[in-house]
């Protein structure tokens, strides 16, 4: 009997500190991922705010660029035709002898000017014709447009180069990191009322309303940030790169010709070198070359003609030939990347040496250009740039929030930082799942370990910063 209780108050005693040791593991891992995060919201938090700011601005690009060079973009319809393409073209070589037209470019709407590419003191100018009695409404530089304010600002962090960009690149990673570190921390360990995970606690006061206003909205916002993000990337250097690498290996982009009458050539230039506004999924597509007996170029009539004859949709761009082996590009980009199309043309015979169209796009491409249009903001119309705008005010609420949050709980002359875990194997064991996401990754993984170096090796030999950090 008495061996019995003993073995039974054994049993106790070996299920409590199996229980106190898988609580301490939990807190442990609790704290690392809590750790992780602290820092990339430290480091990356202003860069959110300024890519968040610059996007919902460009959301809005249409509308501001229409109402800012309205006297530019639009004239008034006479009922009169239109003058004929070369004629417009005539009229801007006039005015501008030192320059040389390189693209016109059409819209469906009756009222808009006709927008003519010129080059001019190796500059990039577009002037705006007035397509019934051929006047000039204006001319602009793209860089000087005001929404370039926000694209620089979006993709270069207005300084430009290529630190500038990775640095941005970096910034929409360790938003992904943050994402998911955070909804770790966000879900509940025990049974959790409605208040304070779904719905923020607004009686509570301090540090709790500050936590709730941070960790719930993030719950609700998580995966359209994460979409946002994630339909960002195609422009960014590094995962840009292997997007592409991917689409080609798997045969799931562009094919590098879809339709073609004469035989397929190989060609080193991309036709991002020669024709603007390409479409994301035929930027690499490579430009074939002219080759006739006779060199006579097509005029720019002809050539409007092919592109109406292979129904074109408008608004589209006629690129010119750059040289005498070069050709007529007819490109064009849409808020619905399902009517896109690029066509090469020949610029003596006239016969279409490359034609791709959104149906030719394999099927990671297709999903791709779909959400650039999303991530613009132009996929479904207004609609799109609301909730894009939401998101992005989303982005800087959480941000802000945080740093708060921060400010409530950070002692003086500390950083606040949640306390290192005990349990050195938990640590290990998270920093390899953040190795893992760093594969994915590039950037941020060289990131990730270069902070664990720092936060391992160098902060706790530096006393004023082992003090701060904590």
């Amino acid at each position: 009997m008495f061996n019995s209780e003993r073995n039974v108050q054994e049993d106790l005693v070996l299920q409590a500190r199996e229980s106190a040791s898988q609580k301490r593991t939990k807190t442990s891992i609790y704290q690392a991922v809590w750790r992780w995060h602290f820092y990339a919201g430290l480091i990356f938090a202003p860069f959110l705010i300024i890519l968040a700011f610059s996007g919902g601005v460009y959301l809005f690009k249409p509308q501001i660029e229409n109402y800012l060079y309205k006297d530019m973009y639009f004239v008034q319809e006479d009922g009169s035709s239109t003058l004929s393409p070369s004629a417009q073209a005539e009229k801007v070589k006039e005015i501008y002898p030192d320059g040389s037209v390189t693209s016109i470019k059409f819209y469906d709407d009756p009222q808009r000017t006709t927008e003519i590419g010129l080059l001019k003191k190796d500059q990039m100018t577009s002037v705006f014709v007035n397509p019934y009695n051929g006047d000039i409404q204006g001319s602009l530089k793209a860089e000087d447009k005001f929404t370039e304010i926000f694209v620089k600002l979006h993709s270069e962090l207005l300084v430009g180069g290529t630190i500038a960009n990775r640095l941005v690149e970096l910034a929409a990673c360790w938003a992904v990191i943050l994402l998911i570190t955070g909804l770790y921390i966000w879900f509940p360990r025990t049974k959790a009322s409605i208040w304070g995970t779904l719905l923020p606690r607004f009686r509570n006061k301090g540090r709790t309303f500050w936590r709730d206003m941070h960790a719930v909205p993030a719950f609700w916002f998580s995966v359209a940030i994460l979409i946002l993000i994630a339909t960002g990337l195609p422009w960014s250097g590094v995962m840009g790169e292997q997007i592409n690498r991917l689409a080609t290996a798997t045969n799931t982009g562009t094919p590098p010709f879809a339709n073609v009458w004469d035989e397929k050539p190989e060609s080193l230039i991309r036709t991002q070198d020669v024709a603007p506004e390409v479409p994301w999924a035929t930027e690499n597509l490579p430009v074939p070359a002219s080759s006739s007996a006779k060199y006579v170029s097509i005029s720019l009539e002809d050539v409007q003609y092919i592109a109406e004859n292979e129904q074109v949709k408008k608004p589209y761009t006629i690129s010119f030939p750059q040289d005498e082996k070069g050709v007529y590009t007819i490109s064009a980009s849409h808020a619905n990347p399902s009517s896109d199309a690029t066509l090469h043309v020949n610029q003596y015979s006239g016969s279409v040496l490359s034609d791709v169209r959104f149906h030719d796009y394999g099927i990671m491409a297709k999903g791709i250009s779909l959400g650039i249009a999303l991530h613009e903001g132009s996929l479904f119309g207004l609609a799109n740039q609301m909730i894009g705008l939401i998101v992005c005010l989303g982005l800087i609420g959480l941000v802000l929030s945080s740093f708060f949050m921060w400010r409530k709980r950070k002692p003086n002359g500390k950083s606040g930082a949640p306390a290192k875990p005990q349990n050195k194997k938990v640590t290990r064991g998270v920093f390899i799942i953040m190795l893992a996401l760093g594969i994915i990754m590039p950037l941020a993984g060289i990131s990730i370990i270069v902070v664990f170096i720092f936060d391992r090796f160098i902060f706790v030999r530096i006393k004023p910063l082992k003090t701060w950090i904590g």
